[in-house]
């Protein structure tokens, strides 16, 4: 984002510009939307947030991650989280940076493709081997129990980075997929990390009355089984500004996290951590998921067909996010390249993030020239429906004019 960003920025971007349209950012619309809860406008700060918070984050925050986990997925089970299964950070990449940091001397398994920024959170820190794991466009994306189990015991893997549904290619594990996955973790003493930022955004059917999906569902013993689950406002409360996530798993490794956010991040904005109790309430929280996915479903089938229409088609529509990861090859060249799609919408004023960027190669160790996805680029469908509407009319005629 940092590169596109700045090509864009080159070209006179400005975010405030209506007359630029970002498909490439990963943020939703953050206004209204028909049966959400009103927007939060305005913050009152007491006097004592004018302190530091502490840096796992204020308690009644972390009380109530803990309340809405064991609501939305551990309803009758006795294993339940608490504060103590929780830290707060700030914002999505201090989360996930401090889990990292928190690894000790272990192989790390990562797959191919996704998101962006893992290539240097994998590559800053030295104590873990990161290896990736290839998927195959051929079979959508899909990767079996029996093969994780393979990847697992084959190359000595200690833990696991999941983004879950994938950023950039929508491919979802959920249901008894999911349980299979949680289950060979407690087996096999692979710690699976799931990146859950876009769990709001899902749709195929899910377990419940949200359209919902957490590894937290199928945790037997929240102390015990080695999964940790990273989420946040930025993606499924459409709150990116707030910059607050949270770190959910057993109390050993939040206290570890902790620690380790102490030297990496000192901790998040207090008043902004006491603003965000009430968005987790229970009928907030859940008319803004409601809200997200009525909203979302529609502008992604109008989305996919749209891109369809105009020639770019999809190895597998996505099965959550608000992207699509749009195969190139049947556009005319320049444009099947991920890269020169990019650089002749810019003229255009439309952002999109190539393919390659998502082929995560933590210390350069692969030639980027022999990279899989130089055929691809990332489509957000975040933008309000206006937006969207406006930027594909652009593709359109950028490819008819080859």
């Amino acid at each position: 984002m940092i590169f596109v960003t700045a090509e864009a920025t080159r070209r006179g971007y400005d975010p405030d510009d209506p007359q630029w349209c970002n498909l490439g950012q990963g943020q939703p619309e953050t206004g209204p939307l028909a049966g959400a809860p009103p927007r939060v406008e305005t913050i009152d700060i007491d006097p004592t947030d004018r302190d530091y918070a502490p840096v796992g984050g204020v308690t009644e925050l972390r009380e109530a991650v803990a309340a809405m986990y064991n609501r939305r997925y551990r309803r009758g089970l006795p294993s339940q989280y608490t504060a103590d299964n929780v830290a707060i950070s700030s914002g999505g990449r201090a989360a996930l940076t401090r889990v990292a940091a928190s690894l000790g001397p272990v192989n790390l398994g990562h797959f191919l493709p996704d998101y962006t920024a893992y290539e240097e959170l994998l590559e800053i820190f030295r104590a873990f081997t990161s290896i990736p794991i290839l998927l195959e466009r051929e079979r959508g994306y899909a990767f079996s129990a029996d093969e994780l189990r393979r990847e697992i015991t084959g190359r000595g893997l200690g833990a696991l980075l999941v983004s879950n549904p994938c950023n950039p290619t929508g491919k979802l594990i959920g249901g008894d997929e999911l349980r299979a996955w949680v289950a060979m973790s407690r087996e096999l003493e692979c710690a699976m990390l799931f990146d859950e930022f876009y769990s709001h955004f899902i749709w195929t059917p899910t377990q419940g009355e949200l359209p919902i999906e957490s590894a937290a569902r199928y945790v037997q013993d929240v102390d015990r089984d080695p999964i940790v689950i990273v989420d946040g406002l930025t993606k499924n409360w459409r709150y990116p500004g707030w910059r607050v996530a949270w770190t959910v798993g057993p109390r050993a490794v939040i206290e570890s996290v902790t620690s380790a956010g102490s030297f990496l991040d000192g901790g998040g904005s207090r008043p902004v951590q006491r603003a965000a109790v009430s968005l987790l309430e229970a009928e907030s929280a859940d008319a803004e998921a409601k809200a997200v996915h009525a909203a979302f479903r529609d502008k992604r089938a109008w989305f996919l067909q749209r891109l369809g229409d105009i020639g770019v088609h999809f190895d597998r529509p996505p099965e959550g996010t608000f992207y699509a990861w749009g195969n190139l090859s049947r556009l005319p060249a320049p444009l099947s390249d991920g890269m020169g799609l990019f650089e002749h919408l810019l003229e255009c004023k439309v952002i999109t993030v190539p393919g390659v960027f998502f082929d995560v190669n933590p210390g350069k160790r692969r030639r980027t020239q022999a990279s899989r996805f130089h055929g691809y680029t990332r489509f957000s469908f975040g933008p309000p429906r206006a937006t969207l509407e406006v930027a594909l009319d652009r593709l359109a005629a950028l490819v008819d004019a080859q």
